[in-house]
């Protein structure tokens, strides 16, 4: 049996360790955390953000939030931050409008990451609301905090996990 070995060159293109080329499909680079990435349009209702990616093995927290841009000074309304806290089993869910958090959000009807395994999470814009769901079951619902729904364009995720899918 021969082994080749895939090298990643500068230009981001594959090569076996014979110099051929690789198609890209097998190769899945892991999209880097922090990451912040623009939302092309801003939210509507119908639209939806998929956040596919893998637990850390030992995590304590990972966070998704939805945002208007990525100000740092003054910081960015945020629409909804969700956040996994695994020593609580807790999926806290809030928002933060100049300056102000609002009120937070926990109640789930269970917990649904589970360390060194795949998730799918997905943030439907719904007029009056997201509604969340992971692994195709929704979760909850976190009412609108923004109206201007066309203002959320950021997506920002940070924490104990590796992206492997955003859409």
């Amino acid at each position: 049996m021969v082994r080749r070995r895939l090298e990643k060159l500068e230009d981001g293109h594959l090569n076996n360790s014979l110099g051929s080329p690789v198609q890209t499909d097998v190769y899945f680079p892991r999209l880097i955390v922090p990451f912040c990435g623009h939302i092309k349009g801003g939210m509507r209702p119908g639209k939806k953000i998929l956040v596919m990616g893998i637990v850390d093995l030992n995590p304590e927290s990972f966070e998704i939030s939805l945002t208007c841009g990525d100000s740092k000074d003054p910081p960015a309304d945020v629409a909804i931050e969700l956040k996994a806290v695994f020593t609580d089993k807790q999926l806290l869910r809030n928002s933060c409008i100049s300056g102000e958090r609002g009120e937070e959000q926990s109640a789930i009807p269970y917990f649904p990451f589970i360390p060194d395994q795949p998730f799918r999470v997905e943030i439907l814009c719904e007029h009056p609301r997201f509604r969340v769901f992971v692994d195709g079951h929704q979760l909850f619902d976190f009412y609108h905090r923004i109206e201007t729904l066309s203002s959320i364009d950021t997506i920002k995720i940070n924490g104990d996990l590796q992206i492997t899918k955003l859409g």
